[in-house]
């Protein structure tokens, strides 16, 4: 029997760790770059936070879907997750100020004896997007800049609307899975009300939650322990409702503005993030047609399945 201790790689990814020019502590970014030829505009982004534990699902999605494109409709692209250097899934201290927009505000360690959790730093967060990380992606990939898509999930999603309010040109489409509208009494509801508006721009959002982050537990999750502390955490939260008012707040707004929200059955906050992904590629790359020699291509590999 051979010894298991080989690590695993998944091909045709890489990762570099890329400093803010500002100064502090560098982002660990997960890249995967198309082998094939990019298409004449360049190929479409897709930049998604909480990387290390992000980036997995979305290269398993992209390389599964994009050899054949006229059964899922995803083509290729390229997808730039920012992470941190560290082996956990997640680097809370850090995530916390990245994504938790402004006002500036300290709360309690996570852990006693810790340092205090810091918010506000989304406004940095969004200048590395768009002074550092996409130009270092365009030095060594063509992109199309109209094709650029964002993915964030809880926080991550909070950070997303907070990048569509303040900087809509950044990106066509904004991917906002099971965000924490709620946080500090709906704050983000102010940027919204005075979000930026460039016109002639008409970016699409993205919505979405799980089945069971509404005003049900998941039937394991009432055998817990905790089950009623979840449920009045809920109450705070409502993640589904206020998502969902929000799609329906927005779409179809003046400046063309196009919304729509997504519940996913059966999903609980944690469990959601692989649907919620695999959805972000398919907006991300979605197939904007396809040449004949392409198709032929395409259904030669789908009749070997």
């Amino acid at each position: 029997m051979t010894n298991p201790t080989s690590v695993y790689s998944m091909p045709g990814t890489c990762f570099f760790d890329l400093g803010p020019a500002a100064g502090g502590e560098p982002y660990r970014i997960f890249l995967s770059i198309p082998a094939e030829r990019p298409p004449a505009k360049g190929w479409p982004l897709l930049v998604m936070t909480d990387g290390n534990a992000t980036f997995p699902f979305a290269v398993a999605s992209l390389v599964t879907q994009a050899p054949y494109p006229t059964g899922t409709n995803v083509g290729w692209g390229v997808i730039a997750a920012i992470g941190y250097p560290c082996d956990e899934p997640y680097d809370p201290l850090r995530r916390s100020w990245d994504l938790g927009p402004p006002p500036v505000k300290s709360y309690p360690p996570f852990v006693e004896g810790g340092p205090p959790v810091v918010i506000g730093g989304t406004g940095k967060m969004l200048d590395f997007i768009e002074n550092e990380l996409i130009p270092r992606i365009a030095e060594m990939v063509i992109l199309d800049p109209t094709r650029r898509s964002l993915f964030g999930h809880s926080f991550g999603g909070l950070f997303t609307l907070y990048g569509l309010f303040e900087r809509p040109g950044l990106f066509a489409n904004w991917i906002a899975a099971s965000p924490t509208i709620y946080w500090e009494n709906s704050e983000i509801l102010k940027n919204e009300t005075q979000r930026q508006v460039i016109p002639g721009n008409a970016p699409f959002l993205h919505l979405s939650a799980g089945e069971h982050e509404g005003d049900e537990l998941a039937p394991f999750q009432y055998r817990n322990e905790d089950a009623a502390a979840r449920l009045e955490k809920r109450k705070i939260e409502r993640t589904v409702l206020l998502a969902r008012e929000m799609a329906e707040r927005l779409d179809g707004a003046a400046d063309g503005l196009r919304t729509e929200f997504e519940l996913y059955a059966g999903e609980t906050h944690m469990s959601v993030l692989a649907p919620a992904i695999n959805r972000a590629v398919s907006i991300a790359f979605a197939v904007e047609g396809l040449t004949d020699s392409e198709a032929k291509t395409e259904n030669s590999r789908s009749a070997r399945l």
